[in-house]
């Protein structure tokens, strides 16, 4: 790279610049330029190790979080441990701890009411004298289920075919045997008309089989035999005039064999039709009428089966309670046999036989035990003034089923309270999946509260007892009165 000289610049009329003049442009040499930027280079290559210096390595920082680990386990541990210590019944402290809390269990608690209250009109007596007992009775557990149906009734129809009629709505209250739906029966009746026919044709062979032949039938098989018998009593003359006209040579051998052998022709058929005269007698074989039984029943069966199919396309309700879901819709196609389509047409339950189901912890499965009386609330009319004017505390209920498996993943027992509710009121606070909130009672419940809401939902009404008095003592008679 070659730089201006002076004498050059002169002649351009520029001025070399001076040492002094600060305007004047520096120029460097080769040398220093190359040099410049080789330091550059260097300094730019050069690792800055300050953040390094501030921040710690993931080594330092592995080394610090195990070990901080370690103290919180150390820590956890040794209040375990202390905890275990002051609750050993061998110290004074365990004692006195074992001793508060034996005395806090025992210890009665607050009674739900203070008195008893004054009830409305229409509240039900058997959810408000639970808790109005005396002040001794206990809340052994309190625990939340899910009300469930005691018996859900998936409605399918025993035969397929199209829905033509569907008398049913989610909500609906049926009573047992009510019209559901309807189902096609074209081809049904048809199967029905064809098997009847069957059935009568079969009950006609086995009748003419047991009367046997009519007594024309007799006579004319008698008339044949008597005809062909006095065919063979000339046929035998025949003969016997053949044999004599060919011992004198007038008849040839052929016409003599020509008369025997039409003569043993005949002496077959006299003994054939006398054999077939005395069957017409006797009447058909016992195998010929067993025979045509087994048709008659066995075409009975399938009357039974055709005319079974025809019935069922009417379905009714198997039981008296309310529609909870419908699976079809008329004009539907429903296949009970079918895994995918319609297969039922409703789901319905008697709402006035329910439970809520519970899973009881393992530990709390002690304090139950059978007919054991319990409280219901369900959590959707816990503040609802129109269900607690009715019921101030909730349903009646009792433990009815401890199921006898536990479940192994919730460290749990399935429970099953049912609980009593009227029969005017099915469907209407309490409804399935509902939750409710159980509380348990330290008795059981009285046996006349079960058995007097079974007898209702059976139809039965409940008898009252008959107060019967003592005979009146008869009183001694006063000595000179009469």
């Amino acid at each position: 790279m070659m730089t201006p000289q002076s004498g050059d610049l002169e002649g351009q009329g520029q001025t070399p610049a001076g040492p002094g003049d600060p305007g004047a442009a520096v120029v460097e040499s080769p040398q220093s330029v190359g040099s410049i930027s080789i330091r550059e280079k260097v300094r730019s290559l050069r690792i800055d190790d300050s953040a390094a210096r501030k921040r710690p390595s993931n080594a330092v920082l592995l080394m610090a979080s195990i070990g901080w680990c370690l103290a919180m386990a150390a820590t956890g541990t040794a209040v375990l441990l202390g905890y275990k210590a002051y609750r050993s019944p061998g110290t004074e402290s365990g004692k006195e701890a074992g001793k508060a809390e034996v005395a806090a269990e025992t210890k009665s608690p607050a009674p739900l009411t203070q008195g008893k209250k004054k009830l409305p009109e229409n509240a039900n007596p058997d959810s408000s004298s639970v808790g109005d007992q005396s002040s001794a009775e206990q809340v052994s557990l309190e625990s939340k289920g899910y009300v469930t149906p005691v018996h859900l009734i998936l409605v399918t129809p025993k035969v397929g075919g199209m829905l033509t009629k569907l008398n049913i709505r989610e909500g609906d209250i049926v009573d047992k045997g009510s019209l559901i739906a309807e189902i096609e029966k074209v081809d049904y009746q048809s199967d029905v008309a064809r098997a009847e026919n069957l059935h009568s044709a079969a009950k006609f062979r086995l009748q003419e089989l047991l009367v046997g032949a009519r007594p024309e039938e007799i006579e004319q098989s008698e008339l044949e035999l008597r005809e062909a018998q006095r065919q063979l009593k000339q046929m035998e003359l025949d003969l016997a005039r053949t044999r004599r006209l060919s011992d004198s040579a007038s008849l040839s051998v052929r016409e003599l064999e020509q008369s025997q052998y039409g003569y043993e022709a005949m002496q077959q058929k006299v003994k054939r039709l006398e054999t077939a005269y005395e069957l017409i007698r006797k009447g058909p074989r016992k195998e010929r009428i067993d025979a045509a039984r087994s048709e008659v029943q066995q075409l009975e069966a399938e009357l039974a089966k055709a005319k079974w199919r025809l019935d069922n396309c009417t379905i009714s309700a198997p039981i008296a309670g309310m529609i909870l879901s419908k699976k079809a819709e008329e004009n539907n196609m429903v296949n009970p046999g079918a895994f995918n389509g319609s297969f039922s047409i409703c789901e319905m339950a008697d709402l006035r036989d329910v439970e809520v189901e519970l899973d009881i912890q393992e530990r709390d499965i002690s304090k139950l035990f059978l007919h054991q009386e319990c409280l219901v609330l369900p959590d959707a009319w816990q503040s609802s003034k129109k269900f607690l004017a009715i019921h101030p505390r909730g349903y009646t209920g009792y433990v009815s089923r401890i199921m006898p498996t536990a479940n192994r993943s919730k460290g749990a027992v399935p429970v099953r309270v049912r609980i009593v509710v009227p029969n005017d009121e099915q469907g209407v606070f309490i409804k399935p999946d509902m939750g409710a909130m159980v509380t348990f009672f330290n008795r059981e419940i009285p046996a006349q509260i079960r058995n007097r809401y079974s007898e209702e939902r059976a139809g039965v009404k409940p008898v009252k007892p008959v107060e019967t008095k003592p005979p009146p003592v008869a009183k001694a008679g006063v000595p000179g009165k009469s």
